[in-house]
């Protein structure tokens, strides 16, 4: 067995996620090392802290509810997107908030 492997079985053994590994021996070369690399990228200790903060009860009270404007990201230019998105990260790093619900219309239904 290889390091990576090792360090991989390490790591999913420390978060109970060695079921990562199942199919591992009936891969093929290629994609068992596609699997690891991936394994070794994945934060799970921000993924655990993430998952401890969905317990925590938060309070809403000072919450605002208000309309947003209406964007048609498809008509933004590349440089808007990236704008909007990073305020969007910014907010969520913040701890901010925001929901947005959206209403069907045409072209948002499954069609068959």
């Amino acid at each position: 067995m290889n390091k990576k492997y090792e360090k991989v079985e390490e790591i999913l053994k420390q978060y109970k996620q060695e079921h990562l590994l199942i199919w591992y021996d009936k891969m093929i070369e290629q994609k068992k090392e596609e699997l690891l690399d991936q394994i070794l990228n994945i934060d799970f200790e921000q993924i655990e802290e993430l998952y401890k903060q969905t317990q925590k009860k938060k309070d809403f009270k000072d919450c605002k509810i208000q309309p947003l404007a209406y964007i048609d990201k498809e008509k933004l230019e590349k440089q808007e997107r990236k704008e909007y998105e990073d305020c969007g990260i910014s907010q969520i790093k913040e701890e901010k908030y925001a929901v947005v619900t959206m209403a069907g219309g045409q072209g948002t239904r499954l069609r068959t």
